[in-house]
This record gives C-alpha cells, sequence and structure tokens, in this order.
C-alpha cells in the first residue's frame, strides 16, 4: 500500500514539508509506503473549464506543462492521498488550489473511495478556514477523509519553530496512523468483497435558472 503526500507550498524543506514528513513518518512505521510530491514554485495552471480531460478519457488534464499530470501518473498507483499547503490569506496558496482543482476535476475517478487528509501550516491563524477548503475536495469525489486528534495543522514561520509545536507534531503523527487502519481496514474489506459504492449514472445536472 502507498500513499502519495503533496507538497503544495512553494518551499521544498518548509514548514508544510515538515509536517508530512511527521505523516509520512507514521504511515513508515505502519508499513505503508510513501512519496512526497513537490509541486515547486513554479506556476501551474488554473482549470479553463474546457472538458478536454473528459474528451480525452485517460484521466489526465490537457495541458501538460506543470505537474499535475506528473501527479496524476503517480496517484494511479496509490492507495491514499495527504495534501499540504501554507495558509496565504486564510486560505490555501494559490499553486496548490489551481493544482488541486485541475487534479480532481482530470483525475477524480482515480482517488474515489480512497482515504484523503488535508494538513495546513500557518504563523499564526487562517488554518481552519484552509483546512475546510481543501477538504471539500475529498467529499466531492467520494473520499473518506481521515480523522486524527485535532485539527490537522502546525504552526511557526519556519522548520524550526514546527519542531516546536509538540502538537502540531503529534497530530501529525495521529493522522498517519488513523491512515495506516484505514487502508489496512479497506484492504480488508476488498478482501472478503466488500467495495466502496459506485456513483449513480447518468450524473445530474439540475440548473435552477430553467
Amino acid at each position: 500500500m502507498k500513499v502519495l503526500l503533496v507538497n503544495g507550498s512553494p518551499h521544498a524543506h518548509g514548514c508544510t514539508a515538515r509536517a508530512l514528513k511527521e505523516v509520512a513518518s507514521a504511515l513508515n512505521g505502519e508499513g505503508i509506503e510513501t512519496e512526497i510530491f513537490h509541486i515547486g514554485a513554479g506556476p501551474v495552471r488554473g482549470c479553463i473549464g474546457c472538458g478536454g480531460c473528459a474528451r480525452r478519457g485517460d484521466h489526465r488534464c490537457v495541458f501538460g506543462d506543470d505537474p499535475v499530470n506528473e501527479a496524476l501518473e503517480i496517484a494511479e498507483g496509490c492507495d491514499g492521498f495527504v495534501f499540504g499547503s501554507p495558509v496565504h490569506y486564510a486560505s490555501a496558496g494559490g499553486s496548490i488550489t489551481s493544482f488541486m482543482d485541475r487534479m480532481f476535476y482530470a483525475g477524480g475517478a482515480l482517488m474515489r473511495g480512497k482515504p484523503a487528509a488535508a494538513v495546513v501550516s500557518a504563523r499564526r491563524a487562517g488554518t481552519t478556514a484552509a483546512l475546510d477548503q481543501l477538504s471539500k475536495y475529498f467529499s466531492i469525489t467520494g473520499m473518506p477523509t481521515v480523522p486524527s486528534s485535532y485539527w490537522p495543522m502546525v504552526h511557526g514561520s519556519r522548520p524550526e519553530d514546527v519542531e516546536q509545536d509538540e502538537e502540531g507534531l503529534q497530530i501529525m503523527r495521529n493522522l498517519g496512523r488513523y491512515m495506516a487502519f484505514m487502508l489496512k481496514a479497506f484492504a480488508l474489506a476488498r478482501e472478503n468483497g466488500l467495495t466502496p459504492p459506485e456513483p449513480e449514472t447518468p450524473r445530474k445536472r439540475t440548473n435552477f435558472i430553467r
């Protein structure tokens, strides 16, 4: 079993990365393979609603000049996901927002039914608003949200500050262990013929204007 952890910060070794490493360490301790994917500091296109991903039929975005399709290639072989973001203006960063818009729109079918979690880092505040924003991707895609012992956040301006956030790091470890439990429970369920429900088709698209 494998979990993909996405670092949505422009800093490869900043506070968000430190939080994700703590989650990954707990997962590794439970025998779960992990990979941390850094989206980088380069530009990430926003979704333009062209519908090209649906026409392609391969769960990939039509734009191939940023990290989204690379992450989708990895996601295809993963059993769980953790998305990490710094807090910018009481919300998730712009890059991770554009990244997740396109990753979930083009490749949501690759992630449906798989456990997911969001973690955020902040100097001081805005964390719960950012977590609420990120968690909405999971519920709309049919992904069970992984719990922990408190909202999954760490605080500090530098990774050295996060090291002093003992509660935050404990929350990350608890999240990793809950994720491992869910992955193992889901695997056991599949072995006994129990799989997540498929959404009804065709999908209804109600327009309230007409």
